[in-house]
This record gives structure tokens, C-alpha cells and sequence, in this order.
């Protein structure tokens, strides 16, 4: 397992890096070496965030974590990545009998195994909007995302609300 380190607003100490690789190589023995994990370190004010993605070929996982001690933030990281492996290894198993890139026989059974059912269905027509009608729509309805089809790129989108004041969006390609 391959682990990038990016640093935003903050230099991370050598002893930093050097315990960021050792405790995410770890997780390696999850996954084949092709495998690439991305850790980001932010320094913001008197907090520290860390997110760290792992990307396989066909599965992404992904945690972030805002502490004041960033090591303590890294084994809650490790944690949830793991809690994620585990609580989904059943659905991933099945579905992807033939990748190699993730090794079943290692992620440990989760004790408890959930049950993904859809409880609410709707439909509706997608209008042709930019980004911006979109999220005024999406604000409008009191909703944290909206599905739309945008006229320019003639895709179907989605804009979401983040953290603090901001929007995100995800536009979607063939």
C-alpha cells in the first residue's frame, strides 16, 4: 500500500509522517500494493483535520477527523476506515467476486450485519438548470442536496451543502 501525504497550512513533523505511513500500512494487509491511500493534514485555527482516502479499483473509502491531538484523530480515523471494511465486506464480497484488490479472508465479520433497504422511493421530471438555479432550488426546498440536469454540460448533477457555508458539486460523465 502506497500512502501520499499532502500537508494544507501546516508543516507535519517527520516523526508525523513517519507514524501516519506506519499506522496506514497497516490497513495494507486489507488490500494488494496497488492500492493508494491519501492523507491530508489541515491546520485551521487551534484544529487539526485529517482525511485520508483509500482507492481501489472499484471500491472507494473515505474518513476525515477534526481534533486538537491530530494522533488522536489518526486512530479514529484508522477505526472508522476499518468499521467501513468490515460492516461492508459481505456486499462487497459479493459483488465484486473477482477483484483482487481487496483480500475478504483478512477484513474481519461484522457482528452485526445491516440491512440497506430503500424506504422512500421518489420520481421527478429534471429540469434544465446551471449550478446556480440549483442551488437556489436546493435551498429553497430546505434540502442538503439537489439532483439536477445541467444544461450546459448536459449531465445529470447534483450540488450539496458542506460543511459551514459552502457548496459542493458532483457532475457525472459517461
Amino acid at each position: 500500500m502506497k500512502v501520499m501525504i499532502t500537508a494544507k497550512n501546516y508543516k507535519p513533523s517527520e516523526r508525523l509522517q513517519e507514524n501516519i505511513e506506519k499506522k496506514f500500512s497497516k490497513l495494507g494487509k486489507y488490500f494488494d500494493e496497488d492500492v493508494t491511500t491519501n492523507v491530508i493534514v489541515s491546520k485551521f485555527k487551534d484544529k487539526t483535520k485529517l482525511e485520508a482516502t483509500i482507492n481501489t479499483k472499484q471500491t472507494l473509502f473515505r474518513a476525515e477527523e477534526i481534533s486538537d491531538n491530530v494522533y488522536e484523530a489518526m486512530d479514529l480515523i484508522i477505526d472508522r476506515l476499518s468499521s467501513q471494511m468490515k460492516k461492508f465486506k459481505g456486499k462487497l464480497e459479493a459483488r465484486y467476486k473477482e477483484n483482487k484488490a481487496l483480500k475478504f479472508e483478512f477484513i474481519p465479520e461484522d457482528e452485526e450485519e445491516e440491512n440497506l433497504t430503500v424506504v422512500k422511493r421518489k420520481q421527478f421530471e429534471l429540469q434544465p438548470m446551471n449550478y446556480e438555479e440549483a442551488i437556489l432550488q436546493m435551498e429553497m426546498l430546505g434540502h442538503n442536496f439537489f439532483v439536477y440536469f445541467d444544461m450546459d454540460t448536459e449531465s445529470t448533477n447534483v450540488v450539496y451543502k458542506r460543511k459551514g457555508d459552502a457548496y459542493g458539486l458532483i457532475e457525472t460523465y459517461r
